[in-house]
């Protein structure tokens, strides 16, 4: 019985991100969730109490794995600009991903605080890498220049998202340079 409720918990955090990628926040509705998994809608209030409920799990869930890609890419770069660069890179290629795309229309969207705070650990996390790295390189001010340089990246994600007019692979060159130009001051 615990198995298949985990099957089927799975299916609704799978369904919340199909529905966020597909359409932001205002498309994931219990009703939807309900149609996706083939559930009951009164299933759906069994597993999760309400939309932030789904939204927390999600973070919860798909924010540390997400991180763990952006410092696998980091832990494999050799020196700190490749360490940089890799940084960019890997958040810009996880654009495509369903995760990430739920995890931006997450982000943009009005939280709870639970949800925030799971979201601003996984990220606070992701600062903390680039700021030793940024350390590392004899920066003054590594948490601040961190900050910016994850700016330049959510600037360059938004783009992309968006389906800008240029090529994503040109936003990512574009992104790369910026963040190596200014971190080498």
């Amino acid at each position: 019985m615990a198995e298949h409720r985990s099957m089927q918990r799975a299916a609704l955090l799978d369904a919340a991100r199909s529905l966020l990628s597909e359409g932001g926040t205002e498309a994931l509705t219990f009703p939807a969730l309900a149609e996706r998994t083939g559930l009951a809608r009164s299933s759906v209030y069994e597993y999760f109490r309400s939309r932030a409920a789904v939204v927390e799990e999600l973070c919860a869930v798909d924010f540390p794995v997400w991180a763990a890609e952006v410092e696998a890419a980091m832990a494999a770069a050799d020196g700190p600009e490749a360490k940089i660069e890799a940084y960019v890179r890997q958040q810009l290629a996880l654009v495509g991903d369903r995760r990430h795309r739920a995890v931006v229309a997450i982000s943009a969207s009005e939280l709870d605080a639970g949800a925030r705070e799971k979201i601003r650990a996984a990220h606070g996390g992701l600062v903390t890498m680039i700021a030793d790295t940024l350390g590392a390189m004899g920066h003054d001010e590594p948490r601040l220049t961190a900050m910016l340089l994850q700016g330049v990246v959510d600037a360059a994600v938004r783009r992309i998202e968006l389906g800008a007019a240029e090529d994503p692979a040109d936003i990512t060159e574009a992104a790369v340079g910026m963040a190596l130009r200014g971190v080498r001051g």
